[in-house]
């Protein structure tokens, strides 16, 4: 994350609740908001076990 109180975090590390509030306040403009938009689909439907294993240094290398 590039801002904010989640400033260097991945993005898939942010926290539920953080993501549900910016897709109530609305995502930002470009490529993070896209990425977050994402995000959102994949916190909401449960499949952040599929993005683990591609994080680097999460033991799915």
């Amino acid at each position: 994350m590039p801002f904010g109180k989640y400033r260097g975090r991945l993005l898939i590390d942010l926290p539920e609740p953080y993501v549900v509030w910016f897709r109530g306040q609305g995502f930002p403009a470009g490529e993070l908001g896209t990425m977050l938009a994402s995000l959102y689909e994949i916190k909401a439907n449960g499949l952040e076990g599929l993005l683990r294993p591609l994080v680097r240094g999460s033991g799915g290398e």
